[in-house]
């Protein structure tokens, strides 16, 4: 990982997962010189919950996560970096279900209990003899970190991005701690990348999904770098239960609202972290949402608004083109009326109710606009409806790293 973000955020200390062993190893899948095969190892009982791309070209390893995961239960997690293993046919199938078996003969579990997920070029099979051997040497590599272990799931990234969190479920402390990659091709729909969050506490498999989806939904899916949704994105959350507590069975359980709202916090981190690692970000950018008929629809304008490579490139260039804005609100296909639309930039009104103002300063707007942190409100004036989306600015880095991703 060289060439920094700007953005970039330091690798938090984050608290080791009882039940969770980090092993990490060199499958070789690229000619680079870096460890690129990450193995997770569970212990026996963890629960499993996950969210998964809906894109329709999406991996086996996607296409039998989300059926694995509906069993509830996990023992390892191998995560491949440098071929998506995407758009392979059976011969990718076929590579999936080798590691599945491969990992599952060493710790004496089900196939069905150990996740794949692969993450790099689309259309090239993922190489099993270079697995095989890599999978070999995670299974009897030593322990290693989070921090490691983000480094190695990586591809693009220019940073190792994690998370940590901590609750109180009644006298029980639980841990949590999750990484995350992603840097392009990245749209909210359902995933947006790999991220693994693993916790000690004991949940039930239905509520750790429900919890995940509806955190996922405050998070994940409120994040867009270039509006591109790939193929392999995959969140698993974890739980061993080797805190000792009472099993969290739904809302009602002693501490359901303290662990979730960790939970939250965490996935809201990780999220943000990979807006911070946009393939040529120079700027995080936060599109505020107000006014709209419901929480639903301002986040689709939102997401419109950020998606816009108008409003992107004008905030790269440090340009206060509101008039941008305004197209990419029309085009939402959302409620919204023209002369009741209001944008601001860092708090600061540019037009007001479908006009600019008559005393409109574009200094303070333009001081906003040099900073590392840009925030663009928009307030649509017809309703409570509100919502907030992350995304960053769309510079010439971008089109140099994918010009050159596959070499």
């Amino acid at each position: 990982m060289t060439d920094r973000s700007p953005l970039t955020r330091p690798f938090p200390p984050l608290t080791p997962i009882g039940g969770v062993t980090l092993r990490v190893a060199r499958a070789h899948y690229k000619t680079w010189d870096r460890a690129d095969l990450t193995l997770i190892e569970l212990v026996e009982g963890t629960t499993v919950a996950g969210v998964f791309t809906r894109n329709v070209c999406c991996s086996s390893e996607v296409e039998m996560g989300r059926k694995q995961v509906r069993l509830g239960r996990a023992r390892a997690v191998v995560v491949n970096a440098g071929n998506s293993n995407a758009f392979t046919g059976y011969r990718g199938r076929d590579a999936v279900e080798a590691i599945m078996a491969q990992v599952a003969a060493h710790l004496g579990c089900a196939p069905s209990d150990v996740f794949v997920s692969s993450t790099g070029v689309i259309g090239v099979p993922l190489p099993q003899d270079k697995a095989r051997a890599g999978v070999a040497a995670a299974l009897s590599a030593p322990a290693t970190s989070w921090e490691e272990a983000a480094l190695t799931i990586g591809t693009t990234d220019t940073f190792p991005k994690g998370s940590g969190a901590s609750a109180m479920l009644g006298s029980t402390r639980v841990e949590l701690a999750g990484i995350i990659k992603g840097s392009g091709m990245i749209a909210p729909d359902m995933a947006t990348m790999l991220g693994y969050i693993a916790t000690d506490a004991a949940v039930a498999p239905a509520f750790l999904q429900e919890m995940l989806s509806k955190a996922n939904q405050e998070s994940f899916s409120c994040i867009t770098v270039d509006g591109d949704t790939s193929t392999s994105d995959t969140v698993l959350l974890l739980a061993t239960g080797k805190a000792g507590n009472a099993p969290l069975e739904g809302w009602e359980s002693p501490g359901a609202d303290a662990f979730y709202a960790a939970l939250r916090q965490l996935c809201l981190d990780l999220a943000q972290l990979v807006v911070r690692d946009g393939e040529g970000a120079r700027k995080f950018i936060t599109v505020s949402v107000t006014g709209a008929e419901s929480d639903e629809s301002a986040r689709r304008i939102g997401l419109v608004v950020a998606n816009s490579p108008l409003v992107k490139t004008a905030i790269a260039g440090e340009d206060a083109n509101w008039g941008r804005v305004v197209m990419a609100v029309g085009k939402a296909g959302e409620p919204a009326d023209r002369d009741r639309l209001s944008i601001g930039f860092g708090g600061i009104w540019a037009a007001r109710e479908g006009m600019p103002l008559a005393n409109y300063d574009e200094a303070p707007v333009a001081a906003h606009l040099k900073g590392e942190e840009v925030t663009l409100e928009i307030d649509l004036g017809l309703a409570d409806g509100r919502a907030t989306v992350w995304t960053c600015d769309l510079t010439h880095g971008y089109i140099s790293i994918n010009a050159d991703y596959r070499s």
